[in-house]
Parts: structure tokens; sequence; C-alpha cells
């Protein structure tokens, strides 16, 4: 057990021991006692039987926290997933303790203080490991217990790896440059610092502590690597062949005493979908009467403007192919389809597949603004609730430029398409169009209702900076 280990779990524990007593005697003293019966004296009814069976219930949130992690601070769960671990692991122990409550007849203990006491469990502890996730962030980002990383390789995929580290600085990665054989000369203003020959050289001089692999098709220089880290006792990742393809699920199984990674389709069951498609219209219908106000305003905005309709009707390719109505506020003066082919060589999006410009001529003033904030495609609600569309998915594209799609894009039709998706959470226009896919791709692979929740959550800062929108 690591010395950081040992100081930061008592710390945890203390703070967790803090709180969960909270819970449950906040909702003791509130069940039993109020402001008037203060002044009197506490009642103490059934004191020690509730003592006990908060003591066990405790200890039944200690082990499924252990169980789920966390007493440990890993940087590469999000704060998402953290809150989902503690409510998980709140409600496995209170549908364990109800049962025991249930069973053994303690027929003195309110439903009152059962379920307060699960509310204020779920409310404290999630709440506090948010905070404490959002503090080291901040101390990780400005520097605290970084992680010094070598990366061996500088072509595509080591310059993608370095590039996707800065993007999420919390996980304390620092990039201090690339091994590599061809590549001579700085890369996307990180050092090459020498041959993979000099790694034992360069780990010791630049104080290493993990190296990420991005070239193991290179059997016998990767072989010795992994030999070395592993008498340095260095962290060690290897970045799969042809990982840019978006591959399947990925396991890790044994053959006897072989490790195998295993690439395989994930096979989804019916009932998934179905619930996908209750939260869809549930979400939606309550988005649509929540914004009725602020479709209204907008609509006369535009009016105000331009004359002409509020909404852009265009037709676009959805699941399996299918051609529908997509609906849009109109950020663009009238007949802007008509100008596009004027426009198309200004096209700013990489590999030319779909058309975009950051200073669209086309655009009025209010559509700028709504764009920036991403207001114009609140109708696609309607789409939603219809059924052409879900929340989150991969966006649609014109008909005109699906049909442009390589048979390798064509997964992203194989399911409904979205309002957002990981493309726009993770940089909206700024992406190109093999990024875009890329991101689709990985999210058709990896589907989840709690993932789909997670890009729901992300979407919201995204949105309210306004960065990548145009």
């Amino acid at each position: 057990m690591s010395w950081s280990f040992r100081k930061i779990y008592p710390f945890y524990f203390l703070v967790d021991f803090i709180l969960i007593n909270l819970s449950f005697y906040i909702s003791y003293f509130w069940k039993y006692n109020s402001f008037e019966t203060f002044r009197y004296g506490v009642n103490l009814s059934n004191f020690k039987e509730y003592s006990f069976i908060f003591m066990l219930w405790f200890i039944l949130i200690i082990i499924s926290f252990k169980r789920r992690n966390l007493y440990s601070t890993d940087r590469n769960i999000t704060i998402p997933q953290e809150f989902f671990k503690v409510i998980v692991g709140v409600v496995f122990s209170s549908v364990f303790m109800g049962a025991v409550i249930f069973f053994t007849q303690y027929k003195f203990f309110s439903r009152f203080v059962f379920f307060v006491s699960f509310i204020l469990l779920c409310l404290f502890l999630s709440v506090w490991r948010i905070l404490k996730r959002l503090v080291l962030r901040r101390l990780i980002s400005g520097g605290f217990h970084n992680v010094n990383v070598l990366i061996i390789g500088a072509g595509k995929v080591g310059r993608a790896v370095a590039g996707e580290a800065k993007k999420v600085p919390w996980l304390g990665l620092k990039i201090i440059g690339f091994l590599d054989d061809n590549v001579k000369e700085e890369m996307d203003n990180m050092p090459v610092l020498g041959a993979i020959k000099d790694f034992f050289v360069i780990t010791k001089k630049y104080f290493i502590d993990e190296v990420i692999i991005t070239i193991p098709s290179e059997r016998k220089a990767v072989s010795d690597i992994i030999q070395e880290a592993k008498e340095m006792r260095l962290g060690l990742k290897i970045v799969p062949e042809k990982f840019e393809e978006s591959l399947p699920v990925l396991d890790v199984n044994h053959l006897g005493l072989i490790p195998l990674l295993t690439y395989k389709e994930r096979k989804y069951h019916p009932a998934e979908f179905a619930l996908k498609r209750f939260f869809d219209f549930v979400i939606s219908a309550g988005l649509l009467l929540f914004l009725l106000p602020l479709f209204i305003i907008v609509a006369f905005l535009i009016k105000l403007e331009f004359p002409g309709s509020v909404f852009y009707v265009q037709k676009r390719m959805g699941y399996k192919g299918r051609i529908f109505n997509f609906y849009k506020f109109r950020s663009m003066v009238k007949d802007a389809d008509k100008l596009k082919p004027y426009l198309l060589r200004k096209n700013e999006v990489r590999d030319g597949v779909i058309f975009k410009i950051k200073k669209d001529p086309r655009i009025t003033r209010v559509g700028h603004f709504l764009r920036k904030y991403s207001l114009d495609e609140l109708p696609q609600i309607f789409n939603v609730l219809r059924g052409d569309m879900s929340l989150i998915g991969p966006r649609p594209f014109p008909v005109d430029e699906s049909r442009k799609f390589e048979y390798n894009h064509m997964p992203r039709l194989s399911i409904r398409p979205g309002i957002t998706g990981l493309a726009q959470v993770r940089g909206r226009s700024d992406l190109s169009f093999y990024q875009w896919v890329k991101w689709d791709l990985w999210y058709i692979h990896n589907w989840s209702f709690g993932l789909d929740l997670r890009i729901l959550l992300w979407t919201v800062p995204v949105v309210l900076k306004g960065k990548g929108a145009y």
C-alpha cells in the first residue's frame, strides 16, 4: 500500500463516517423532535435500537463503497461515473438494510426515518465527492502530482495521444516528448527526445513515470520496451492497432496463461432500445412544455429581423437510410441553400465530406446568436417526439452529404440520429469529418443508458461556452 493511499484512505473514511451519521441522526431527530420540544428536552425514542440499525447500515455502505473503489481517487473516472457509483452503493446497501428491517419485524423503525436517511445519504455522499473531485482536478491541472509521460512513436497515433492528453489536464499526464527512429524534428511543439534505442537513458534523464506505446506493430521494439519498463517499474500503456477505425467492444480474456484481446460486436437487447425511446419521449415532451416561452421569443426575434418562415426544414438521412424532415429555427437568409454551390470552395471542414465555414455570409445576426448557443436546434425536439431522432446519437447529415459516405462510415446510420452526441461534446464544428465519424462509431459500439446520461450532462457546459459552434 502506497504512502498516498495510506494517507487518503482514513481521510475519505472519516468524512464518510461523519456524513453517514449526520444523515441517520438528522432524519431520526427530525422524526421524533421539533423546535418546540427541544425546550423541554430531547426525545430519544428507541435510541439504542435505532443506533444498532444505523451501525449495521453504516457497515454495509462502507463495504459497498470499498467494493466500488470509492476510497481511492482514480483520475480516469469521470464525475458522473463516481456519482453513479455512490448512488448504486447507497441503493444496494439500503435495499439490503430494508429487507433486514422487514424480515426481523423491527416495527419501531419509522419509514420516514428510512427514506429521509436514504435521500440524505445520496445527497451528502455524492456532493462531497463531486466537490472533492473538482478540487483535485484543479490541483492536478495546476501540476499537483503530475505523471511524466513518454510516448513511443511520433507518428499520427502518437500525436493524437498527446493531443487528447492536453484536452484532459485533470488526468495529470505531462507529455515530456516522443521517441521515434524516423522522426527527428519537434512534433506539435513537443520534442522528439531521441531514437527508441535511447529508451533507458531518456526515461532516467527526464524522470519518466509512464510510457505509452503507439507502434504495436513493431513487435521487437515493443517487446524490448516492455521488458525495460517492467524492470524500471514504469507504468505502461499500449494503443491497439487500428484504434482509429473505432473498434467494437474490447475484452481481455485468457487462453491458459496467454492473455488475448478480444474484439466483439455488442448485441443489444430490445428492452434497451425501448428504454431509450421511452426516455427520449418523456424528456422531449417535458422540454417542449418547459421551453415553450423560449420558442415564442426566438420566433419573434427571427420574424423581427427577416420576413419568412420561422423554421428551416431540410431533408436529412436517418436510421437505416430513411429520409425525414429535419427542423431547425431559421438562422440564415432566405434561399440560403441556393447560395451553397458558390461557397463550396470556402469549406473549412477537413476531409471535404461535410460543409461548414466559420464566417458564413448567409447567417443572420440573430442566427449567429442562435447557433452559438445551439438554440437553433431546439425544434428537433419535434423530431424526437415523432421518432425520427433521439436526444443522443450521431448528428444527421443532409442527404447530399450522406451519399458521400464511404462503406466504413455507414454504421452511423444503424441507430437513430441525435440532437447531441459525443462529437458535439468533443469539439462540435472544430472536428474534422474523420474525427466526427470516429466519435460517432465509438458511441455506437459502446452505447449504454448511462453513457447517454453523461453526454446530456456534458452537453450543458459545451452549449453555455458556445465553443466550436458556427
